[in-house]
């Protein structure tokens, strides 16, 4: 390992950075607080692992042997659901927050900025409004790590972690590293840094999903992901067991959504059609989120509850949507907008323009809400062998984890509950 020189800017001057040997031929660079206060005593080893975009039948034992046998060693939540809005971003804040987006300020990827009137991604880390685990748990002296394959996450949750990883190599136009490099960046922090907690994403099952046009088929492409991502856990896994780890280690695993598929044909565009409605035209702003698209009526104040009753009017009158909700009513705060619209399963959004997203696979929308999540791990406290039927939400992660390093409650409480039936608690109790 080489500390490399830091920056003479202000935005480094507060970080060092590592050049840590990754095991293979690549070296990973984090960067880390330069200082921090005295450490806790050891105890769980808590790593959050999310398979982006992952479908609970897709643990498979002959596909995903690795993620079946963690989810059989351990408890398996059965009933397990991603959280509106199903994308990306806003689960995974969910997780780390325990709070529901109308708390986060984090209601989906993609929004409309009244602001600065546009349509844009919540990449920036001005845009989450909540702390996190990552950054409540480092306050406390332990050491906390992020290891998130996509940009945009990266952006989002900032320098809240001790140590992070900005994700490199980072593949044109999906924005992510390949898993193969962020399984090298998870050995590497955790064999350099032995955070408390870890919490990683991998992109490839997601990224190839979206992409793979025999998804409604064969899903040739998104098999040939699964079989390489859970190799990659099985190593992470492996290096656990080899370093001593394992012993102390609870791994969450689970997905920030599911994936749907739909055809050519089956696209919904909504645009046209608002345009069309003399009260609406050129005044409806379209965030699309793949499965749902955040509709933002920009015209006077005072006409505001008629266009919103119109906008849902048309929305639900166009073939493919399933269903149109206030915002408010799905806990989505007002970056949502003013109308929240889903597609049926096998369709997917394109707007503002019929060719605006001709990615086969998406998510967003009720169809892609099961998810896998299972808790496993060798640390005494893990439950084995058991299932559970309780309902457990991305939302549930944070106090879960909170609850194993007894973590006080943020400000106003959670809004996810703790999945305790995955410990037995005397063990738990001891720590």
């Amino acid at each position: 390992m080489t500390a490399g020189s830091t920056s003479g800017t202000a935005a480094f001057s507060r970080r060092r950075f590592l050049t840590v040997a990754a095991g293979t031929s690549a070296a990973v660079v984090l960067s880390t607080a330069a200082a921090r206060a005295a450490r806790p005593p050891v105890g769980p080893r808590v790593y959050v692992l999310v398979v982006d975009g992952l479908r609970p039948e897709e643990v498979d034992p002959v596909l995903t042997p690795n993620l079946r046998t963690l989810r059989d060693s351990g408890t398996h939540f059965t009933a397990a659901r991603s959280l509106p809005v199903m994308e990306t971003i806003p689960n995974h804040v969910m997780m780390m927050t325990g709070l529901r987006p109308d708390r986060s300020g984090v209601p989906a990827n993609s929004v409309f900025d009244r602001a600065l009137g546009e349509v844009r991604t919540l990449d920036r880390a001005s845009d989450l409004r909540a702390p996190t685990l990552l950054d409540r748990l480092a306050a406390q002296g332990r050491v906390t790590g992020s290891v998130l394959s996509k940009e945009y996450l990266y952006g989002i949750f900032g320098e809240r972690a001790s140590v992070r990883w900005e994700p490199s190599p980072v593949v044109p136009v999906s924005g992510h590293a390949p898993d193969a490099a962020t399984t090298d960046a998870l050995i590497a922090m955790v064999e350099e840094s032995d955070p408390d907690l870890v919490f990683a994403n991998f992109g490839d099952v997601d990224r190839v999903g979206h992409v793979d046009l025999t998804g409604t088929t064969l899903r040739a492409a998104r098999t040939a992901a699964l079989w390489s991502t859970d190799l990659l856990i099985g190593r992470f896994v492996d290096r656990l067991r080899r370093s001593g780890r394992w012993d102390s280690a609870v791994l969450l695993v689970l997905a920030d959504h599911s994936m749907d598929w739909s055809l050519p044909h089956r696209v919904v565009s909504l645009a046209p059609r608002l345009e069309a409605d003399p009260l609406l035209a050129g005044k409806v702003a379209i965030a699309q989120n793949g499965g749902a698209d955040l509709l933002t009526f920009t015209g006077p104040a005072g006409q505001r509850a008629e266009a919103v009753a119109r906008m849902r009017e048309v929305a639900l009158a166009t073939d493919g949507v399933l269903s149109a909700h206030e915002p408010s009513l799905l806990r989505l705060g007002p970056e949502a907008g003013d109308l929240v619209v889903y597609c049926r399963a096998g369709w997917r959004f394109t707007d503002p323009r019929v060719w605006s997203n001709p990615i086969p696979g998406n998510h967003g929308h009720p169809a892609t809400e099961p998810i896998p999540f299972f808790v496993a791990g060798g640390h005494p406290a893990v439950r084995a062998g058991s299932a559970s039927s309780a309902p457990a939400r991305t939302v549930d992660v944070a106090p879960t984890v909170g609850a194993l390093f007894a973590l006080a409650e943020p400000e106003g409480g959670y809004d996810g509950t703790a999945g305790l039936e995955a410990f037995e608690l005397a063990a738990l109790a001891g720590r």
